[in-house]
């Protein structure tokens, strides 16, 4: 004698079976006029538009964190030997360190949709580069006032290339999650 499927097996069965059916059926149009009488969503003024955005977006988010987390405890002189909270600040400065060079490269990249934006950034990408290295040593507390000063001197001029192509970066701080994700 067969042994009966409890019901909610049965159910669970019933509703995949079902969604793989209307999922497939879906994905099985071949029609090509529907494809071709769909708008485009991303022109070429809107991919600028975009661009431009995202670059405010992406240097914003790294002038934050490095004011937040790099130029303010170090103004603050968190990272002096001695003093309190020393290793969780240069722990903390080196994640956003990493985070500032990360969203930096998203900007220089963002930057070359917009041709303004792409004359005026192109010079920076030196600078942002040598920012690479920098988090490790940052952590590990190794000349830390030479570090501080590039990583602001790089976001002062990527706010000045931003300003003078019409793209003002204003500072948007990060969460620590945001850091901690990169």
């Amino acid at each position: 004698m067969p042994s009966p499927v409890p019901v909610r097996r049965a159910g669970v069965s019933l509703a995949l079976c079902c969604t793989l059916l209307v999922g497939g059926t879906a994905c099985g149009s071949d029609d090509k006029d529907t494809r071709a009488a769909a708008p485009s969503a991303s022109s070429s003024a809107e991919k600028q538009k975009f661009a431009k955005t995202r670059f405010v977006a992406n240097a914003g988010l790294a002038a934050g964190a490095t004011y937040q987390w790099i130029v303010k405890p170090f103004r603050a002189g968190k990272f002096k030997k001695g003093a309190d909270g020393r290793t969780l600040a240069l722990v903390k400065a080196g994640l956003a360190g990493a985070f500032t060079y990360n969203r930096l490269k998203a900007a220089t990249k963002n930057a070359q949709g917009d041709p303004a934006l792409a004359k005026a950034v192109a010079p920076l990408t030196a600078g942002i580069d040598a920012l690479k290295d920098l988090p490790s040593k940052l952590r590990k507390g190794e000349s830390t006032d030479s570090i501080v000063n590039s990583f602001d001197g790089v976001i002062n001029s990527v706010k000045d290339a931003g300003k003078s192509a019409g793209a003002e970066v204003k500072d948007k701080v990060p969460s620590a999650g945001e850091l901690s994700k990169g």
